[in-house]
């Protein structure tokens, strides 16, 4: 399996090499050249299988070549092994033809566990052959950071350092992050947003001068590892629910674009899906675009759902990628205008095309609340604020009611108790075991200005184990 960059000007490489490069030398992302296609034969016969076992079935083509299958399979194995529920994913019915996938049984309660813990091993198993060492550096509005810490707090050949903006993430995502303590585990808060932090990442992988050296590898969705681990779930729960013989519509809260991009991969992969929601919050460039041809910046505001707080969706680019023929000369050329004129708008053909499998809703905060507290009265479920705008994006924007509805539910809503309690939900969430003394934890975080040459001179002073690189 080889991959090639969005905007066409950098080397292809295999898995092995992907998994370290993150962003591509010309600043595009990493694609497959080719996806693989399963047939409806093939995908039916894994039903039943566990997780882990399917999960090799979907992502072995991305990986032949670069690790041996019994190795990934041990991999996979130890990777869910980690995950408090059997299923690993389970499905829970809200009403007669309505579904939440459940994705926050993993260490750090959130969907990112599903890629995180994957990532980690994987950049273990790689390094150590290798006899490398590298530095992370990762953005987080407020998940990734703490799921990425868990996945690669135990590898030997890792600094990792994640920054978040300053009192801009829940109470619960921060200590997940500044409680984990090790000599290679960094958390930096920047006085600024998320977007702020993802452009300081973006940045420091274009001139990596800073690090002396050392290899600088990606755990935010531009990593294809990330993506790849994401797409397993969607036949996971197709499966559940009478697929392949019947096609399935997804709601996805998102706000870079990486989990429903999966479901558009899995799709292309032979998965039948009728219909990919994008469910997004106040900061709807992505609404914008799916609704009316219009991805524009816009001023990025804070809200209760903050893992989606988000301005620019990185991941957007790969969809316009394939939307372009896979011409990564027009790719570059947009994405260009994008950052000298803040906007663009797609040919009319290549907009249509786009909506015959997408829709969007964006979501507020009083309709989120509004949703938690009507599932609640409902059914007894208490919903984090995310998967509630996949809920509300869903019942609104249904195409066909005998279709199987899946929202994705991307965290535990003990994790963002501010909405819970705006929403008037009276039900004391707690901790689940392996967290119940989070609040006592040690923490320790480093704020700094939102300075880009600030940032990289912490990351070379603290890299290698608290030695300077």
């Amino acid at each position: 399996m080889r991959y090639i960059s969005t905007r066409g000007q950098a080397p292809a490489l295999n898995f092995e090499d992907v998994l370290l490069a993150g962003l591509a030398s010309d600043g595009g992302l990493y694609v497959p050249e080719n996806l693989p296609r399963f047939t409806q034969e093939e995908i039916a016969s894994w039903a039943g299988l566990p997780y882990h076992e399917l999960a090799f079935r979907v992502m072995r083509p991305f990986v032949t070549g670069s690790i041996p299958d019994a190795d990934f399979k041990k991999i996979l194995e130890e990777t869910y092994a980690a995950f408090s529920h059997n299923a690993i994913a389970p499905l829970r019915q809200l009403n007669g033809n309505e579904w939440v996938l459940e994705l926050f049984h993993g260490p750090t309660l959130a969907f990112k566990d599903f890629a995180l813990q994957l990532l980690g091993r994987l950049l273990d198993y790689v390094l150590e052959k290798r006899g490398e060492r590298v530095v992370i550096i990762g953005a987080t509005s407020g998940d990734t950071g703490s799921a990425a810490i868990e996945g690669c707090k135990r590898c030997d050949n890792v600094d990792i350092f994640i920054l978040h903006p300053h009192n801009r993430v829940s109470e619960v995502q921060r200590r997940q992050m500044t409680t984990i303590l090790g000599e290679n585990i960094h958390n930096i808060a920047i006085e600024g947003n998320f977007d702020d932090c993802q452009e300081m990442v973006k940045a420091s992988f274009a001139d990596q001068g800073f690090l002396k050296g050392t290899r600088l590898v990606a755990v935010n969705s531009i990593n294809w590892a990330r993506i790849m681990a994401q797409i397993v779930y969607y036949f996971h729960a197709a499966l559940q629910l009478g697929g392949p013989a019947r096609s399935i519509a997804f709601s996805v809260p998102t706000g870079n674009f990486g989990d429903i991009f999966a479901g558009y991969l899995a799709r292309n992969m032979g998965l039948p899906i009728s219909q990919l929601i994008v469910a997004t919050n106040r900061n709807d460039i992505l609404h914008r675009f799916m609704s009316g041809n219009q991805y524009v910046k816009e001023t990025l505001h804070a809200t209760l759902s903050p893992s989606m707080d988000i301005m620019v969706s990185s991941n957007f680019e790969r969809l316009l990628f394939d939307l372009h023929g896979r011409n990564g000369a027009a790719l570059a050329g947009l994405m260009e205008s994008f950052k000298q004129g803040g906007g663009f708008s797609v040919e009319e053909d290549r907009w249509s095309e786009a909506r015959k499998l997408f829709d969007s809703l964006a979501v507020n905060d009083e309709q989120t609340c509004e949703t938690i507290a009507e599932v609640f009265e409902q059914t007894g479920e208490v919903l984090d604020p995310h998967t509630a705008i996949g809920v509300k994006a869903a019942r609104e924007c249904r195409r066909s009611l005998d279709t199987p509805m899946v929202i994705l539910g991307t965290a535990h809503p003990v994790k963002f108790p501010d909405a819970v309690e705006k929403a008037g939900v009276g039900k004391a969430l707690e901790l689940p075991a392996h967290l119940s003394d989070l609040f006592q934890r040690e923490e320790r975080c480093t704020v700094l200005a939102n300075d880009l040459k600030a940032v990289q001179a912490f990351v070379s002073q603290h890299g290698n184990r608290g030695k300077p690189l």
